[in-house]
């Protein structure tokens, strides 16, 4: 049997696209190495609390917008399937997203205890080995995640624990020096966890840390993994080093030397000394079940499969991506590499292929072709949506119009407008919600900086926080802007502020069109 789809894992993003295509009767399988769904989580984050928000009270009762706010729910039609029936905690246990996968997953076909080792093009389908089992498929999607870890180019490299085994049991580091290489919030989560017991911690990487709330990509340093920093500025031993670990070299009778390349001093290059080294580097794509008829390019040091703008790998027709493997296609900028992302991305996907394969033109709504009506449209969108709330600039609503009038899509990935998803050159109006362009330069908390003020419709295209932006596209090219004033609560619906200015900007804009 030769199945249509057949998707490699059954993490949140391989669960949110069987669950797609099951509803509208596909043929699919999904195979999964673990005994359940969402391995990964099974073990990471290692100290067992997720930095992804569980906010249940939102003063809301529209369902779309309360999703702004849960960042761990998949989309289901079914509200028994809402994180917050799982966990009420704003930073939830791991362990409750297991449970909550293994309750998406009923009802859904797949096979467990099935690890995928080899995946192989034959003429225009796939054939994949799994165990002992062999399938054939007309497209595989992956699924996987980035499950293993990556580990720079530094010689003795392999001397240094993983923060993929490394013990979490803090007693087992008591009055030791230790350094964890890394920047992220694996490494803080470790050395958070290390302060009440070891004598010194040292996190080390090759650029400065950058926190989540001033860049707005979560995948920064957030707040709840920051607490060694206070340790660090307030004398407690502890420290953050900027440079590049040259070698690790083992010291007799035990321990590690460091030479260590500071990136800015006049001292550059210094031994230090530590009793255990500790990698928390980040992780990494396994490409090595592809054959090399099935290869996919790799990209950023060879992290990330290569993908178009849908989500299909660059060299290997009918291979596509799902879930945080597709944030190479927004790296550190936006959420594809987190589940309240890539969840609107896999439903993004799903609509790709269905348009692809199954004669499925992206879902529309038709609207009158008014700028009043165009302009109610987005307003009641933008106001409520989360999908391009968590994508920003990302995805977008798109308004086509052409000789039937107008047709309002939601949710399409701009790269693949751009790349006539929607058809050769239409003339388009494309909806996104986009911080300003320096918005991670700004210190949010700095009140000397100059400010836009609040609702301030004439100077909304130099705001820095998070508002709605309107262009015009035709053939593919950019024919105006317009932005409306951000909004403390982001309510983008003030007649005189944010409705009546688009509705002006959208008649000069079909008036020069027609």
């Amino acid at each position: 049997m030769t199945h249509d789809y057949l998707i490699i894992g059954a993490g949140p993003a391989g669960l949110q696209l069987a669950a797609l295509l099951q509803r509208d009767g596909h043929d699919y399988v999904v195979l999964e190495a673990g005994a359940g769904p969402g391995t990964f989580f099974r073990t990471y984050p290692r100290h067992r609390q997720l930095i992804s928000i569980n906010k249940v009270w939102t003063g809301s009762g529209d369902p779309e917008y309360n999703l702004r706010a849960d960042w761990n729910s998949l989309l289901s039609d079914d509200p028994a399937l809402l994180f917050k029936n799982y966990s009420k905690r704003y930073f939830p246990a791991a362990d409750d997203l297991v449970r909550y996968l293994h309750d998406f997953a009923r009802g859904l076909n797949v096979t467990y205890n099935t690890r995928v080792t080899r995946v192989a093009k034959a003429g225009a389908d796939f054939e994949v080995q799994a165990g002992d089992a062999a399938y054939t498929a007309r497209r595989v999607i992956v699924a996987t995640g980035v499950p293993q870890l990556y580990v720079p180019d530094i010689e003795g490299a392999e001397l240094a624990e993983r923060y993929d085994t490394v013990s979490v049991d803090p007693d087992d580091f008591t009055n030791q020096r230790v350094l964890i290489v890394g920047k992220g919030n694996s490494a803080f989560e470790t050395a958070d966890a290390l302060v009440e017991t070891t004598a010194v911690v040292h996190v080390a990487g090759p650029h400065s840390v950058k926190l989540a709330w001033q860049t707005h990509y979560v995948g920064h340093l957030r707040a709840v993994n920051n607490n060694f920093l206070d340790t660090y500025q307030l004398k407690s031993q502890n420290a953050v080093l900027d440079g590049t670990i040259e070698k690790i070299t083992a010291r007799e009778g035990g321990g590690f030397r460091i030479l260590f390349r500071y990136a800015r001093t006049v001292e550059r290059l210094r031994e230090l000394d530590y009793d255990r080294v500790i990698l928390a580097t980040g992780f990494r794509f396994d490409a090595s079940i592809f054959d090399t008829s099935a290869r996919p390019n790799l990209v950023i040091e060879d992290r990330f499969p290569e993908q178009t703008p849908a989500f299909e790998s660059v060299n290997i027709p009918g291979l596509y991506f799902a879930g945080t493997l597709t944030q190479q296609r927004d790296f550190k900028k936006s959420t594809n590499g987190f589940i309240h992302g890539f969840r609107y991305g896999v439903r993004a996907l799903y609509r790709i292929l269905e348009a692809r394969y199954h004669a499925q033109p992206w879902p529309a709504e038709r609207l009158d072709a008014t700028p009043e009506a165009i302009t109610d449209a987005i307003i009641a969108r933008i106001n409520v949506t989360s999908a391009l709330w968590q994508q920003f600039a990302v995805l977008a609503d798109v308004v086509t119009l052409d000789d039937q009038g107008a047709h309002y899509h939601q949710e399409v990935p701009v790269a693949y407008l751009k790349d006539g998803g929607l058809g050769p050159g239409p003339f388009a109006i494309v909806a996104t919600l986009e911080y300003g362009p320096d918005h991670d330069q700004v210190d949010p908390f700095d009140i000397t900086v100059p400010r836009i003020a609040e609702n301030d419709a004439a100077a909304a295209h130099d705001a820095s926080y998070l508002h709605p932006v309107v262009r015009v596209y035709r053939d593919g090219q950019i024919l105006a802007v317009h932005h409306l004033a951000e909004n403390l609560e982001n309510h983008w619906n003030l007649p005189a502020v944010h409705q009546q200015p688009l509705a002006v900007f959208l008649k000069g804009v079909l008036a020069d069109a027609s």
